[in-house]
């Protein structure tokens, strides 16, 4: 697991640039804490942040090239497979000179070019640079799990782990309307799009070649389309069979590790799926939770506590105090290079610290909820769709759920927030709805806070709507499958996995997601949805497959979040910084993005008496306002 930045200047002015290679590398330390180094050659720049994981000695240490010169790679990620790989490459003659996955993958490409991806598994983001052809080969995994951003002008092409590398190059920087549009309902900008015109993410699955000054992107996979027809793949009990089998298999390839390694356990389902599996391949594996003992409503580590104990699992729990959530929450707003607001980022961003002191790989159950539908999303999709007594019911009562209080910071109001939202939204199209369970704010609302001159330009933007239809387009209303498929092309790779990578990194620890091997996805959009959701359960599947594996306590543990105090603070600690910078009626007009007396309308809603649900909102503009300061101005 590293961080990777590269140059190729197209022009003289760009040829400048080169001297900023060291800067953008030395940006990317915290993703890899053990060594850096820059490689350059004419107009080309490579630069590697190494987290030394497998072969940890000073031979796998990149920017790597070949004997012969010819190829250099910089690489970030892990090939579950890599012996198996090294092996073949061994017998078939090849002299490899370290134990890294990292040569495996540069040797491959060197014999068999960009074929050579679909023999990977596991989670990467690499380049490789062809000294005699003159063109750059970059790849991001299937899944979308390691990130890579990419730049293009007359003058220079840059890609980086993160965006704070481009950013260390003078490239132009000007906003993305739509992004900013899409980022202010999301908390995220979805990919290939960036917040910045002419900044693009390589989406998941896909490579480009960058050769005489073009780039061309391929895609070499893509998650399999589901089915929801009248063919069953198995028998439900087989169907359980099977998942076990897969998954045990998916676990027991992520273990392989130089360095200590350990898991994340909430005590619900998913993570406690993947330590009972792990545990059986590791017998001293040790689990890591975080407790919040000043917020019960926020706390699970009890849970995790006696879920660790039922699988014989040495368990640590890092209690963390509300003061120590606030103190950690500018670290996360600097490290923040692309706005991005689910605030949930916090508490991964103080799990990962804490098992940074244990271990430097760490297990995660991420990934199931998008594959298995276990999020409040899905049970309102669903209830929507088989428009039952219930859904009816919640439909009637609209007035009243608009009039009590609503907020995710209580257990009655989350309640009374959530049976808003589905009694809004269950007269929508399936599209729309889709589009709607994945905002945190609607359209309109965000349309109101802009400027005047940004708000029409949305409201008429073909931009807009094509990227929606983008995102929408899998939303067929049938089975539950469409919306579990889009939610693994949108949700998990813009928002899940970008949190826990970014999170993760900035403390040097590596995350790795069992659920998200390609083929336990594969298997699991095999499988028809009446397996997943039904009007009783969800994660149907999965909880009858573990049934008797883990204990009864996170098999039937509710949907518990990741969730952290924002309206309090928003209304005390960040009150100051909210009224006198970031959100006040001098900034705003100075800004020129957003409409000064919509915002200080929003704000003075926020220090009233009911404020609502408005958190999110204005969290969103708190982030991105933050982000424009250390960056645009």
């Amino acid at each position: 697991m590293c961080g990777i930045v590269g140059i190729v200047a197209l022009s003289d002015r760009g040829l400048g640039w080169l001297a900023r290679l060291d800067e953008a590398t030395e940006c990317l330390s915290r993703r890899g804490p053990d060594h850096g180094a820059v490689w350059r050659d004419g107009n080309v720049g490579l630069g590697h942040r190494r987290l030394a994981i497998i072969d940890t000695s000073s031979a796998a240490n990149q920017p790597m090239t070949d004997d012969t010169g010819r190829f250099t790679i910089v690489y970030n990620g892990e090939i579950y497979n890599f012996r198996k790989l090294r092996a073949a490459l061994v017998s078939s003659g090849a002299t490899l000179r370290t134990q890294s996955d990292s040569e495996v993958v540069l040797r491959l490409f060197i014999d068999e070019g960009p074929s050579m991806l679909k023999k990977l598994n596991g989670f990467f983001a690499f380049a490789v640079y062809d000294r005699r052809e003159r063109s750059l080969f970059l790849a991001r995994d299937r899944m979308g799990i390691k990130p890579l951003y990419v730049y293009h002008d007359d003058d220079v092409m840059v890609f980086a782990s993160e965006l704070k590398a481009v950013l260390s190059f003078p490239i132009r920087r000007e906003l993305d309307d739509v992004s900013l549009f899409e980022y202010l309902q999301l908390s995220y900008v979805p990919a290939p799009h960036s917040i910045l015109k002419g900044v693009e993410k390589l989406e998941p699955g896909c490579a480009m070649t960058f050769r005489n000054g073009k780039a061309h992107t391929e895609r070499y996979y893509s998650v399999p389309l589901p089915s929801d027809g009248a063919q069953v793949p198995a028998k439900y009990e087989d169907a359980q069979r099977g998942l076990v089998e897969i998954l045990e298999g998916a676990v027991a390839k992520q273990l392989v590790s130089d360095v200590p390694l350990g898991a994340f356990l909430s005590g619900g389902l998913d993570s406690s799926v993947v330590v009972a599996l792990a545990a059986r391949h590791k017998p001293d594996l040790e689990t890591y939770a975080i407790g919040f003992p000043d917020n019960p409503l926020f706390d699970e580590s009890k849970d995790a506590a006696a879920v660790a104990k039922a699988l014989g699992v040495r368990h640590t729990t890092f209690d963390v105090s509300e003061d120590d959530l606030y103190a950690h929450l500018f670290e996360v707003l600097d490290y923040t290079d692309e706005p991005f607001s689910d605030s949930s980022c916090l508490a991964v961003y103080i799990l990962s610290r804490c098992a940074k002191r244990r271990v430097t790989v760490a297990l995660s159950g991420d990934g199931a909820d998008e594959l298995f539908g276990g999020y409040y999303k899905h049970r309102g999709e669903y209830l929507a769709r088989h428009a039952g007594v219930r859904a009816r019911a919640v439909r009637a009562a609209a007035p009243l759920w608009g009039a009590l209080p609503r907020s995710r910071e209580s257990a009655f109001g989350n309640v009374v927030r959530r049976l808003d939202r589905f009694a809004k939204r269950a007269a929508l199209t399936p599209a729309e709805r889709y589009w709607s369970w994945c905002a945190f704010t609607d359209e309109e609302d965000v349309r109101k806070t802009l400027h005047e001159s940004r708000a029409r330009a949305m409201a008429s933007s073909s931009d807009y709507a094509s990227r929606k239809r983008e995102c929408t387009r899998w939303i067929d209303g049938g089975g539950m499958n469409d919306v579990l498929y889009s939610d693994v092309g949108l949700v998990l790779p813009n928002d899940m996995l970008k949190k826990v990578d970014s999170m993760s990194m900035a403390n040097g620890l590596e995350v790795r997601v069992p659920f998200l091997d390609h083929e336990v996805v594969e298997y699991a959009f095999g499988l028809p949805s009446h397996y997943k959701i039904d009007a009783h359960t969800q994660k149907r599947v999965l909880r009858d497959a573990f049934r008797t594996i883990v204990p009864d306590a996170a098999l039937y543990k509710r949907k518990h979040g990741f969730e952290v105090p924002l309206l309090r603070w928003l209304r005390t600690h960040l009150r100051t910084l909210i009224r006198d910078e970031l959100l006040s009626r001098e900034f705003v007009v100075r800004q020129g993005i957003f409409d000064p007396d919509a915002i200080h309308a929003l704000v003075g809603r926020l220090y009233s008496d009911r404020p609502g649900d408005i958190t999110p909102q204005v969290w969103s503009l708190v982030v991105f306002q933050y982000w424009w300061k250390k960056y645009m101005v």
